[in-house]
């Protein structure tokens, strides 16, 4: 007689996970649960949900690094349970970290002698770098205010709109007024004349871009540096200037070496890069590097010897993971100069085609420049009928990820749409992007047809004498009304298919 044995709702054996009651109970959302589960049911379950996530690979909205080397892999899993601020227990990891800010620094032109100690650290972004540096803006100022016996309440800093929202926090968190140079149809990025207008005795210092995020172009910072010198001889102030290099600090050294941004110009006392970025890290890790010692307030560095020998520290957070220092090290010796830019302009050159695949359309015009992030910021030449977050909409349903956004004041008509090349994007990539976005735009054709059909507004009444009474609309009501019936249009056709 066979025996058989039922499992009780207990029964924590390894079972499949799809054959136990793990997979019928909804998971936790808002309270831990009383009851452990095995590891095997806790991973499936939760790996089955990430599915739903999109493809990193295909996040075109997205300037991080989402590939490396397996070996790196490998170096990052093996530290990743160190502790980064624990300086003394990982005297090692603390030397690749100085070995990284002297690179960096003799990259970016920092005047220091054979053997002399580069001044700078890693953070988890260019936005703590950003907010380090600002805070060594803002001491000096007012230790020079103070000085000279004026009021130091009232600190500003000159950017252009364009700028990252890190710039906004830097000014809300630690009071700082951010003074905005606009933009304008046609120059997405800060005017240098413009923003030396801007500057007065208050300024602690005025914000460059290497890299706009709207639209990759590099600001303009030897002209700025000159403009500010000559106001500065004029007025006896000493303004300084700040490049945030997140995006363009690790391109422009290696693709546009004669291009003068970094500490070349005199005025530039500090830069931040994202090494996630185009340093080609995964997400986690940034640089701020300053010229001098002279630059950086030393009562802004804490010491601390409550783990074990004396430690300075200037960081905004305290613990952090060391795997992505570890990270940028294996890449800086990995790849060395040739390596990155053979990287970038690998970068640059698939940038191009899909440029010129675009353009091909004959559908869209191109806002980005060639000189500058390797990415491709492009318009509809005709958007009466639909927009570009249709475009971006509708090309998730290929997996790709195609970020639309409005420009910022004053050019807030002008909506784009954004492709960022990274290391990992093949001209096969873009080939296919291309033919993608023509499918798209092919479908799009035929929903105005059936929304023009349904806009077509009569009247309350026909009259007997001239029939149906037309109601003229204005081009913006016209453009909503097709704006809202395309999103209906849009979410039925999902249904029908099934498509997320």
């Amino acid at each position: 007689m066979a025996l058989s044995k039922t499992a009780l709702d207990t029964d924590v054996s390894v079972h499949s996970t799809f054959a136990s009651r793990y997979v019928r109970a909804s998971l936790p959302r808002f309270r831990m649960p009383e009851n452990s589960i095995p590891k095997e049911a806790a991973y499936q379950i939760i790996n089955d949900e990430l599915m739903l996530d999109g493809n990193p690979r295909l996040n075109l909205a997205s300037f991080v690094t989402t590939w490396m080397e397996p070996e790196c892999d490998k170096l990052i899993m093996a530290s990743v349970n160190k502790n980064y601020v624990d300086m003394d227990e990982y005297p090692v990891t603390t030397e690749l970290q100085n070995r990284c800010v002297n690179m960096i620094a003799h990259l970016f032109n920092a005047p220091l002698g054979e053997s002399e100690t580069a001044v700078g650290v890693g953070t988890v972004g260019s936005s703590e770098a950003i907010m380090l540096a600002g805070l060594a803006f803002k001491r000096k100022w007012q230790n020079k205010r103070k000085a000279e016996g004026k009021p130091c309440d009232q600190p500003n800093i000159v950017t252009g709109a364009n700028v990252q929202v890190c710039w906004e926090k830097f000014a809300r968190y630690f009071e700082v007024e951010l003074k905005e140079v606009k933009l304008r149809e046609g120059y997405y990025v800060m005017d240098p004349e413009k923003a030396v207008e801007m500057v007065d005795e208050n300024t602690i210092c005025v914000a460059a871009i290497l890299g706009s995020t709207l639209n990759g172009e590099f600001e303009d910072v030897k002209l700025l540096n000159d403009l500010l010198t000559k106001k500065n001889k004029e007025t006896g102030w000493d303004t300084p200037i700040h490049v945030d290099a997140a995006s363009g600090g690790f391109i422009a050294p290696f693709i546009y070496p004669d291009l003068e941004w970094d500490f070349r110009l005199p005025l530039v006392k500090s830069i931040n890069v994202s090494g996630h970025k185009y340093g080609l890290v995964y997400a986690g890790i940034g640089w701020v590097i300053w010229r001098s010692k002279e630059d950086l307030p030393e009562e802004l560095i804490f010491h601390i010897n409550y783990l074990g020998a004396d430690q300075p520290t200037f960081t905004l957070n305290f613990s952090k993971g060391s795997s992505q220092v570890i990270a940028q090290y294996y890449q800086l010796i990995r790849l060395g100069y040739e390596g990155y830019k053979n990287v970038m302009e690998n970068c640059r050159d698939n940038m191009l085609v899909l440029k010129e695949g675009l353009e091909l359309t004959c559908r869209f015009d191109i806002i980005s420049k060639d000189i500058g992030v390797p990415l491709v910021a492009f318009s509809l030449k005709d958007n009466s009928t639909h927009n570009e977050f249709e475009v971006s909409d509708m090309l998730r349903r290929f997996g790709w990820i195609v970020p639309a956004y409005t420009m910022p004041p004053d050019a807030q008509h002008i909506t784009v749409l954004r492709v960022v090349i990274r290391e990992d994007f093949s001209r096969t990539l873009a080939e296919r992007l291309v033919n993608d976005i023509q499918k798209v735009m092919h479908e799009l054709e035929t929903v105005p047809c059936k929304v023009c059909a349904r806009i077509s507004i009569s009247g309350d009444g026909d009259n007997e004498q001239h029939g149906p009474v037309v109601v003229k609309k204005t081009a913006l009501q016209t453009q909503r009304e097709i704006t809202t019936i395309w999103r209906k249009f849009v979410m039925e056709k999902k249904k029908m298919n099934g498509v997320c």
